[in-house]
């Protein structure tokens, strides 16, 4: 479309230019295909008399007849030259003569130009093939000197650059020679030179190559492909002339015998060969052999039997599909070969019995005979039992055995056994079979019930519902049937002096354990139950397992309020306190206790109601009523305190007492008299200031002698042990919460004192006890000789007895060198002497420094310096009772 397109437009401009201007004389070129984009074809402004400023001012342009635009105008130099790539084939195709009009056109005034430009061939084509493979059949019976034409090439080139030559790859059989046809041309031919052999070369490759008459030449190629086909000249032949196989004998049927081979050096029909036996061939064999006419392959048809024949020789023809037929004949010798065709045979000549778990070594289980079928040697039979059974195989005559036991048996382990004999004979090579006989084991009560865990523990908690399930135990009896069917009961025991079955029960049949009662923390807070899982066997068997019933604290109790005791009779309690009271002074102390534990027994104190409660406050831990100010004359002589103690649990339970405060001139009180002495600037506080400084050096040149001589002790130990530092075993005694210094707070009624006790509690140790008074503002603080180890047992048995949850233990423990008090039970303040540190650290550096055989010598100095330590807190004291005129 485009091309016609062009051509008409060409056509238009011819025209046109016939009707307006006059056409001057051609110019014509003449060039080669293929030049370069910008390539000079001549110069054209001097060709048509035309200036340089010609082109530009009068507008030269060239328009081409063809459509394509392949050439230009230089207006620089007024050069023509090549604008797009000139393909001569594309342009002329085989044409001897390609020329391309051209239209030059000038304006001002209008004036049109004609050239030509003749483009030359040059050799850019290859001849070419139209199909580059040929394929030819020729029988291998033609005649030498047969032709057979090929293929011509082409060449889009013309002239010398066209196809000029043809040549042929070397071979024995073929050569090429060229026939002239019409126009001068000429094609090539195959002419075959020698006769053709399919058997020895089926194929022949040869190379058809075509050649230009260019510079340089140019070429192509074809492929020719000649298949030679068959004629039936060539017979079967076998392999072997005689082929020998050995068989066995009873092989199945269908058992491959041998193949037989032969081959045909034709091709197709001529070359496929079927495969018979001979005509003459006789019944005996035809019944037992059969042939595979395609494939050779030889089977067994019948039975085959060495004591029936040992050999068989067969006559084999094969035939090929030519025309006409070509034959050859071999020969089959069969050899059969006597083996071991029968296995051994295991009869059972009684049933297997099942057999006790218990049932002694020897029993006997089973009777049983093996066989063989066959004769000689190959009729001998083994038995053998797999390894690790608890059986064996007893022989007794005529290849007869007895199955008998060879030690105890476990049913829980195996309840029944198949037992797997192998009989081998002594063929060659042997043949064998299996039997398996099984074997049951009846059950023996042999397994006691196992619980599935020793022991369990129950956290219930305290006022539950009677009835209620605690716990579910649960115990298996390897066992089986009766044997393995257990019964749970609870054996009796005592909790505080009341048989356990009162307390709960037990379901026989699931283990199930139930409350009879609800419990009470405060009376039972552990009691264990020894339950007994018991089998139905005969004799029975039993275990026992161990049940822990931990009750659980629940806030059931209110705080008892202990001190006034006056509180017990009527919830109110008389109180006198002189009206000269400043702010602070301690007017009474309210003790209470919760008979419950943990949280449930934090004890706090509150005033709830006053009749003047700008007057008096109470503390939330302790329960001290103090005087918040000093009494003025305006109060009035009768206060009203109600006093609420609330614990800590959940819900909260609490309790009041009723505090009566008679307000009294002139009451005599001891201690004011000494708090004015003491008050006074005097002497007196000068001399005891100077006491303490004292006693406190002493104590700091102690504890430094200390010191130095643990330090020259651990230097020499060091020298011969290697380390003065304790192992984790050495100090393990040393560790003991029971061995640190102890503070007890005890309260029994309006007299409180306070122990502290260093070492174990059960053993010898050293006892301070402060008294207080409830009634005075300043409490007396009492040094008490140490007390013995039956005098503290005593105490704590008094203590336990009376208070059990109201005795406070302050274990010392030494942290960055001071005694953190750890409080049991109410929370309280502490209560510990100001020498506290310095002794919890004497205590902390014996423990230390102390290793191995020098225990001792720690020991002995650590006592040291708390014997001199208490001389000189005695002395300060004793000096400071003395200035005070006590």
């Amino acid at each position: 479309i485009r091309n016609i397109y062009w051509r008409w437009l060409a056509l238009w401009w011819h025209h046109f230019f016939l009707l307006w201007i006059t056409i001057d004389g051609q110019t014509r070129y003449s060039i080669p295909e293929e030049l370069k984009q910008g390539s000079v074809v001549g110069n054209l402004a001097k060709d048509l008399g035309l200036g340089l400023s010609d082109i530009y001012d009068r507008k030269l342009r060239v328009a081409s007849e063809a459509g394509e635009q392949y050439f230009s105008v230089d207006a620089g130099k007024g050069e023509l030259v090549v604008n797009d790539r000139i393909d001569r084939e594309a342009l002329c195709g085989q044409s001897i003569s390609c020329v391309l009009p051209l239209q030059i056109v000038l304006e001002n005034p209008l004036h049109l130009h004609r050239i030509e430009v003749e483009i030359k061939d040059i050799n850019d084509n290859s001849p070419r093939f139209q199909t580059k493979e040929t394929s030819l059949k020729i029988a291998e019976s033609a005649a030498v000197g047969t032709r057979f034409v090929l293929e011509s090439a082409e060449d889009s080139d013309v002239g010398s650059n066209s196809v000029k030559s043809y040549t042929l790859t070397k071979n024995d059989c073929f050569t090429l020679k060229m026939k002239e046809v019409e126009d001068g041309k000429t094609v090539p031919e195959l002419v075959l030179e020698k006769p053709l052999d399919r058997e020895r070369r089926a194929v022949h490759q040869l190379l058809l190559t075509a050649l230009d008459g260019g510079n340089p030449v140019m070429s192509g190629t074809s492929q020719i492909t000649i298949t030679v086909l068959d004629i039936n000249d060539n017979f079967p032949v076998f392999d072997k002339n005689v082929y020998k196989v050995s068989l066995q004998e009873n092989g199945s049927k269908g058992t491959f015998v041998t193949k037989i081979s032969a081959t045909d050096a034709d091709e197709g029909p001529n070359g496929e060969v079927e495969y018979s036996f001979s005509s003459r061939t006789p019944d005996s064999i035809l019944s037992v052999f059969e042939i595979n006419s395609l494939t050779g392959e030889v089977h067994l048809k019948g039975d085959l039997d060495y004591e029936t024949a040992t050999s068989y020789k067969i006559e084999i023809t094969a035939k090929d599909k030519g025309v006409p037929e070509m034959e050859s004949h071999c020969r089959l010798q069969i050899d059969v070969v006597d083996i071991n065709d029968n296995t051994p045979e295991i009869v059972l000549t009684s049933e297997p019995q099942p057999v006790r778990e218990d049932a002694p070594s020897g029993t006997v289980v089973a009777l049983l005979n093996a066989r063989d079928a066959d004769s000689g040697n190959n009729s001998k039979v083994l038995l053998k039992l797999p390894k690790g059974s608890p059986f064996l195989l007893k022989p007794s005559f005529s290849n007869n055995y007895a199955l008998v036991t060879t030690g105890p048996l476990d049913r829980e382990r195996f309840s029944e056994y198949n037992i797997e004999i192998t009989a081998t004979d002594s063929g060659s090579p042997p043949l064998s079979s299996k039997k398996t006989i099984p074997v049951s084991i009846t059950d023996v009560n042999d397994n006691p019930p196992v619980f599935t865990q020793p022991s369990y523990n129950v956290y219930l908690k305290e006022n539950g519902v009677p009835g209620s399930i605690l716990y579910s135990v649960s115990a298996s009896d390897l066992d089986f049937g009766e044997n393995a069917k257990i019964s749970y009961s609870i054996l009796d025991s005592k909790v505080q002096d009341v048989s356990v079955s009162s307390y709960v029960y037990i379901n026989s049949d699931n283990g199930s354990i139930y409350s009879m009662h609800s419990f009470d923390y405060e009376k039972v807070k552990v009691f264990q139950i020894q339950v007994q899982a018991k089998d139905q066997g005969s004799p029975s068997l039993s275990s026992n397992a161990t049940v822990h019933v931990f009750i659980l604290d629940q806030n059931d109790n209110a705080p008892a309020v202990i001190y006034p005791s006056s509180a017990a009779l009527g919830s109110l309690s008389h109180q006198r306190m002189p009206r000269s009271a400043k702010a602070g002074h301690l007017v009474t102390k309210v003790t209470a206790v919760d008979a419950d534990s943990g949280h449930n027994a934090w004890i706090s104190y509150r005033l709830a109601e006053a009749t003047d409660a700008s007057l008096f406050t109470v503390n939330l831990y302790t329960g001290e009523v103090r005087t918040k100010r000093a009494v003025s004359e305006q109060d009035d002589s009768s206060q009203r305190l109600l006093i609420e103690i609330k614990d800590d649990g959940e819900p909260v339970q609490s309790s009041t007492v009723t505090v009566s405060i008679l307000l009294e001139d002139g009451l005599h009180e001891p201690i004011l008299d000494l708090r004015q002495k003491s008050s006074e600037p005097s002497r007196k506080n000068g001399r005891i200031t100077l006491y303490l400084i004292v006693s406190l050096a002493s104590v700091s040149v102690l504890s430094l002698l200390t010191f130095l001589i643990l330090a020259v002790k651990c230097i020499r130990n060091s020298r011969s042990s290697g380390s003065c530092c304790m192992r984790r075993s050495d100090c393990d005694d040393y560790k003991n919460p029971n061995r640190n210094l102890q503070i007890q707070l005890n309260t029994d009624g309006p007299i409180k004192y306070v122990e502290v006790l260093g070492g174990d509690m059960l053993s010898q140790s050293q006892s301070f006890r402060s008294c207080m008074s409830p009634m005075s503002e300043y409490s007396d603080f009492t040094l008490i000789k140490p007390s013995s180890t039956t005098d503290f047992k005593e105490v704590i048995s008094v203590l336990d007895a009376s208070l059990p949850d109201s005795t406070w233990t302050f274990e010392s423990q030494q942290v960055n060198g001071y005694c953190e008090p750890m409080k049991r039970g109410t929370v309280q303040r502490d209560l510990l002497p100001p020498p506290c540190s310095l002794s919890a650290l004497s205590v902390c550096i014996a423990r230390s420094w102390v290793r191995g055989s020098d225990a001792l010598v720690g020991v002995k100095i650590y006592f040291n310096l708390w014997f001199w330590y208490e001389a000189i807190l005695d002395l300060c004291f004793g000096l400071m009772l003395f200035d005070n005129g006590w």
